[in-house]
């Protein structure tokens, strides 16, 4: 794609879609496993986790991201 063709806007939109798969996913598995961790009363288990979850589903949603804009396999 020429340069010309390309929307001004298409870096704010790489980066907000990269920055809500990093803060925004790990941040939600945390309140998953906070939760779960309050029912179950299990104090840090869930909670931690729950994050590792969260940090391993946003940076795979990244990697798809950037294959999907780069047009690898």
């Amino acid at each position: 794609m020429s340069p010309s063709n390309k929307s001004p806007y298409a870096g704010i939109k790489a980066y907000s879609i990269i920055l809500s798969q990093i803060a925004g996913i790990p941040l939600i598995g945390l309140l998953i496993g906070r939760m779960v961790d309050k029912y179950l009363s299990t104090s840090p288990l869930f909670l931690v986790i729950g994050l590792f979850i969260g940090l391993g589903t946003g940076f795979y949603g990244i990697i798809l991201y950037v294959r999907d804009v780069t047009g690898d396999e």
